[in-house]
């Protein structure tokens, strides 16, 4: 078993990797940039090191500087997490060639095969998997995807050959999108995954996303654990998952299963990985493998009762898995909330900012996967994720009651996605377990979102109790009152003075258990406020960044017309890409940002006459 492994990561997976690490009796090496010196896992670490400032590309992707630092700390074993370089199979082959440290992960080999798109599809063919029609080489040309549309039939996917969650995917469904979302796929692959190849398979409208979990060690044992239900996506990213999947029957669930594991047999894979399907209409198509550990992988744990993680670890040090086919069970269910900071009233924007408020629910049945504390900063250099939330019961019935319970008791001091969690619990399309991937895009509207987050958002109600401090301000005051002995938690809304003696209140008010709030809907606005005391006012007409992020590109140039509702810039904030758009027509006078820009929340972009 190794002595001391570098965790080439951040935030909960890393410490979820040195939790499994410390029960091995593994000592830990964290890395962090500038932007993480106070990070959770940072703490947890038995020693820590930084290798560079807060971008990723000068830090966390930085291959060479995390060898460097695994020589330097003794290291003999890296494990990457999932994103950054999880999946990077150049990076992987460094790590191998290097001398007295081992790679916690498929080969190198192995995750070229399968980790590039084209090729995983060929080699399932081969292991015969059904896969979704579609080309194993690499589209070059917008005139080849408008064949392929014509072949296929609208819709179709150009996706990104290393893409995954959704990022470098774009869906066609015309001739004349094909030019802008062959762009937009190729320019998200470079920048997310250094790779501007993309390949094109038919688009299934109306599917369940099911994946299976593998384990292969080295001696000819490869297990699958089941699988999870990820069809709950909003624009192809997972928000909740579960596991077993309502969509299979026992048949089905043997069949998927067996498939996965022809799969990865057949490119002599090892360690966990997962082989990701689209059922529909009681048939399964191969999607793609992740060739690393999966965000989602607690709520297989919580049905298994197997450590992922930890087998990940045994079989890098060549260790055999204590497991057969026959001995893998599946108990109960389990689900797993991603608590993100993203506004879901306003597109889900991101919303980074310090954690006033941090308190996590627990009980029977809830594990949290987390590696934040209250007064921390949710930085905007990294994704959006807070912590996990994974719930489990007996029953999927019981597991949604239970996690109903769990996510009411769930502070954060930042608006978040528990809102829109609550509101997906009370969904009887949800409850039934009948949305697919396109449910939540298709049938879940703005205005239930904002009803959600005015109803069931902590960040409203902190923003509502700082707002009433003012005496006779028109804010809301929470108060604790006992009628008949019995304790009431009143707000207070309107006009509100404290008497002179501090006993009592004067002026109009409604009392409520629950504060609401209005919250925007759009991802951008216009103003005419000051950014702040003291700075250059922003012109009435200004197209202001409602969030602190890149300027991927710019769509527009001064003496442009444009309509309400068109793209004007595409902002990065927390790993997401957000459209820019008009909120009127009219003609473009100064665009003051330009590609690769970095802008603050309120930052002028563009500027309408």
């Amino acid at each position: 078993m190794f002595g001391k492994l570098l965790v080439a990561n951040r935030g909960e997976i890393a410490v979820r990797v040195m939790q499994a690490c410390e029960e091995l009796g593994i000592e830990t090496v964290a890395v962090y940039s500038d932007a993480d010196r106070s990070a959770g896992h940072v703490a947890y670490a038995d020693e820590a090191y930084n290798i560079g400032p807060a971008p990723a590309s000068q830090s966390y992707l930085d291959g060479d500087a995390i060898i460097e630092v695994a020589d330097r700390a003794g290291a003999d074993a890296i494990h990457p997490g999932y994103g950054f370089l999880a999946e990077n199979a150049e990076f992987a082959g460094k790590v191998e060639a290097a001398e007295g440290i081992t790679w916690v992960g498929p080969s190198s080999d192995a995750m070229t095969t399968l980790g590039e798109k084209t090729n995983a599809r060929r080699v399932m063919q081969e292991a015969d998997v059904p896969v979704v029609p579609g080309t194993t080489e690499p589209v070059e040309s917008a005139d080849e995807v408008r064949e392929l549309g014509d072949e296929f039939g609208y819709p179709i996917a150009i996706k990104a050959e290393g893409g995954g969650g959704g990022r470098g995917m774009k869906i066609v469904r015309g001739d004349e999108e094909v030019d802008d979302a062959l762009e937009s796929a190729k320019r998200e692959g470079e920048a997310y995954f250094g790779n501007d190849s993309v390949y094109v398979e038919k688009y299934l409208e109306e599917p369940k996303h099911v994946e299976v979990q593998i384990l292969a060690d080295h001696h000819n044992t490869v297990l699958h654990l089941g699988e999870r239900d990820c069809s709950l996506q909003r624009r192809h990213q997972k928000v909740i998952e579960e596991a077993p999947s309502t969509a299979l029957d026992a048949e089905l669930r043997d069949s998927i299963g067996d498939a996965a594991r022809r799969g990865v047999r057949e490119a002599g894979y090892t360690n966990a990985g997962t082989v990701e399907f689209l059922v529909e209409d009681g048939e399964f198509y191969f999607m793609e493998v992740n060739t690393r550990i999966q965000v989602e992988h607690t709520v297989t744990e919580e049905v298994t009762g197997i450590d992922i993680v930890r087998e990940q670890i045994r079989v890098a040090a060549d260790e055999e898995l204590p497991y057969a086919q026959d001995d893998i069970g599946i108990d109960g269910h389990a689900i797993e909330f991603r608590i993100n900071a993203e506004n879901p009233a306003n597109g889900f924007a991101p919303t980074p900012g310090t954690l006033s408020t941090y308190d996590p629910p627990s009980g029977l049945g809830v594990r949290i996967d987390d590696a934040i504390s209250r007064g921390d900063e949710v930085s905007g250099d990294y994704d959006s994720m807070i912590a996990k939330l994974i719930v489990r019961a007996p029953t999927r019935e019981r597991c949604l009651e239970r996690s109903k319970r769990a996510l009411r008791h769930f502070d954060v001091g930042v608006e978040t996605t528990i809102p829109f969690h609550r509101l997906m619990l009370a969904d009887e399309t949800f409850r039934a377990g009948e949305h697919t991937t396109s449910y939540l895009d298709e049938s879940v509207g703005d205005d239930d979102l904002t009803a959600a987050v005015e109803r069931w958002s902590t960040a409203v109600e902190a923003e509502a109790e700082t707002e009433a401090g003012t005496a006779g301000g028109d804010g809301t005051n929470d108060l604790v009152v006992e009628v008949d002995g019995r304790r009431f938690d009143v707000a207070v809304t309107g006009g509100f003075s404290r008497a002179a003696n501090g006993g009592g209140s004067t002026g109009t008010g409604t009392g409520s258990s629950e504060t609401n709030s209005g919250s925007p809907s759009s991802s951008t606005r216009s103003t005419s406020n000051t950014r702040s005391a003291g700075t250059e006012q922003v012109a009435s007409d200004a197209i202001t960044a409602e969030m602190q992020g890149t300027v991927l590109s710019v769509d527009v140039a001064p003496g442009d017309e444009v309509a309400q509702g068109d793209v004007v810039c595409v902002l990065e904030a927390m790993k997401m890409e957000n459209d820019v758009v008009a909120p009127a027509a009219g003609t473009v006078a100064d665009v003051p940002v330009t590609d690769g820009d970095t802008v603050d929340m309120g930052d002028p972009l563009v500027v309408l006459d």
